[in-house]
């Protein structure tokens, strides 16, 4: 289950238009390898948690390596790994070096198991982390009433965002 807020924000790309809302997604956990591996086993792999994260553990390294050479990593239904570089302009072809290279990023394509998983996903919407937390703490006070909007005014960042650190956007629908 999906537990997600919704959230008026402004669009970077349009600034003069009106806030819409958006939805922002919340993270329960996150998981370790060690964590990971011990659920992986407990899927009947026929491998205990060790063997799991040892082969994880190999696969990072020799992806590392491969993306390293200029490969690209197809791995089945998972997806597809690959790097792209960021460089600064140089005013010419003949004065651009690879000092110009800034960064080598890991660019993913997930595969058909892991596109748009709308499809398979069930959501929950619930109170954003911060009005959580403002209502735990009037609970634990003893306190009758909560202020949401001072709870929301709290940690707002400059791009019309409410600031909740519980939130990951990494999936949301947000431009």
């Amino acid at each position: 289950m999906i537990e997600y807020s919704v959230f008026m924000m402004k669009n970077p790309i349009k600034p003069k238009e009106a806030p819409k809302a958006y939805a922002k997604n919340q993270v329960r956990e996150i998981w370790d390898l060690d964590k990971f591996c011990k659920h992986i086993a407990t899927h009947h792999s026929g491998y205990s948690r060790g063997m799991v994260k040892a082969i994880l553990s190999d696969m990072c390294d020799c992806l590392v390596e491969q993306l390293l050479n200029g490969n690209k990593i197809k791995l089945g239904s998972l997806g597809v790994f690959g790097v792209t570089i960021s460089s600064e302009g140089a005013e010419s072809l003949e004065k651009f070096t690879a000092e110009n290279i800034k960064a080598v990023n890991i660019k993913f394509n997930p595969g058909d198991d892991l596109g748009n998983l709308v499809g398979r996903a069930e959501f929950k919407l619930v109170s954003s982390r911060k009005a959580q937390a403002a209502t735990l703490k009037a609970e634990k006070t003893g306190a009758g009433t909560v202020d949401l909007e001072a709870a929301k005014a709290t940690g707002k960042n400059s791009s019309g965002g409410n600031g909740d650190s519980g939130s990951d956007t990494g999936g949301t629908t947000q431009p």
